[in-house]
């Protein structure tokens, strides 16, 4: 069997390693029209030895924002300060794809531009609180989605999927999971709709499905990837029958000969290998290992054949030479969770590297959250 260190083609393109950067959200998005600074491109850069780096959440649309900072790809403006970010991790050989990520009904209307409140599959509050610029805010009753404007919704991700390419992204990945809209969609305690969107499985995963068919029609298949978080309850997601309905989402998923499928595993290993059975393609894991970060250790789900690639997520956000750390077996820098989320370029591009280079973190306006990293 390979190790994490051998390549892998991934849609056509040849991987040096099977080690992933996991999309972690930073938001420090403070440009005007949501647009990403000269320091995300360092950021992203820095770690330009991963065998595939997933970018942040960036919103497909203004309405889809559900944190203060986060970038958007709906802009030309958006458009441009992308294609600083992948000429930067370009001219450091490394492979990027954008997350997009549409928050739904985790948000909060002071976040939106005025008149705007979240949507949602069907107007049901997530007993959930979101992080604003005034602080801590519980979740609103979203917006239920006309189908015209579901109908738009997946034209906006095949939009954002068209600037992707724009600006230089070497693929997408869909943000089914963590409880944003898609994954909202999967769950008939947040999709009670009776029409076809909603009342079955079939009609559950529709949504899921018509999105990825969208996005790999209009910048093709072997440049999208799909993340899931089967039975993840975060964002106050409850899922009763996570083998049913995965099942049929992977399967049906698997048809469009995309170019990876990832998962962000919950404590059910055994639903995790029924996927990995169901999917042709190339599998990506984000491995449970709560309550620690994913670490060294999980290296050998690629060498006993669990994943094809496995995704690092804090360790990662800390240690931008991961891969060659964990060849070398460390040590590894620590994670600073305070500076996750907002702030200046401290906990962002000033952690050193193996051979002792210091980044010099410089001041920028911000202000922390607090969400997970995975």
């Amino acid at each position: 069997m390979p190790t994490a260190f051998d390549p892998i083609d991934l849609g056509g393109r040849r991987l040096p390693n099977r080690v992933v950067m996991a999309p972690m959200s930073r938001s420090r998005a403070y440009g005007p029209g949501a647009c990403p600074g000269p320091s995300t491109a360092e950021y992203y850069s820095q770690r330009a030895s991963a065998g595939l780096i997933v970018s942040e959440g960036i919103q497909p649309s203004a309405i889809a924002q559900g944190y203060p900072a986060t970038p958007g790809l709906y802009s030309p403006e958006q458009v441009h300060a992308w294609r600083a970010v992948t000429e930067a991790v370009h001219e450091a050989d490394g492979t990027i794809f954008a997350q997009l990520m549409h928050a739904g009904r985790i948000g909060h209307p002071s976040l939106l531009p005025d008149g705007l409140t979240p949507v949602g599959p069907s107007a049901i509050a997530a007993n959930a609180q979101v992080f604003t610029r005034q602080g801590p805010k519980a979740c609103v009753q979203p917006r239920e989605l006309s189908e015209e404007e579901i109908t738009a919704t997946i034209g906006d991700f095949a939009a954002a999927a068209r600037n992707a390419m724009a600006a230089g992204f070497d693929g997408v990945e869909l943000h089914a999971a963590n409880g944003f809209l898609i994954h909202q969609f999967l769950s008939p305690h947040s999709n009670r709709r009776t029409d076809e969107w909603g009342a079955s499985t079939t009609n559950r995963i529709r949504f899921a499905v018509e999105a990825t068919k969208a996005v790999a029609g209009a910048i093709g298949a072997d440049r999208v990837g799909v993340q899931l978080s089967p039975g993840n309850p975060y964002n106050d997601m409850v899922e009763d029958d996570c083998s049913g309905t995965y099942g049929a989402l992977v399967g049906a998923l698997d048809g469009f000969d995309l170019a990876y499928l990832a998962v962000a595993e919950g404590p059910d290993r055994e639903l995790t290998r029924q996927l990995r059975r169901l999917w042709s393609g190339v599998f990506v894991l984000n491995p449970f290992t709560a309550p620690s970060t994913t670490g060294p250790e999980q290296l050998a789900l690629v060498v006993d054949g669990t994943a094809d690639m496995v995704s690092f997520g804090a360790l990662f956000l800390a240690n931008p030479d991961l891969p060659r750390r964990l060849a070398e077996g460390g040590p590894f820098n620590t994670a600073d969770p305070s500076t996750y989320y907002g702030g200046d370029d401290r906990g962002y591009i000033d952690y050193p590297f193996l051979d002792g280079a210091q980044p010099v973190a410089t001041a920028s306006e911000g202000a922390s959250g607090s969400r997970p990293t995975t």
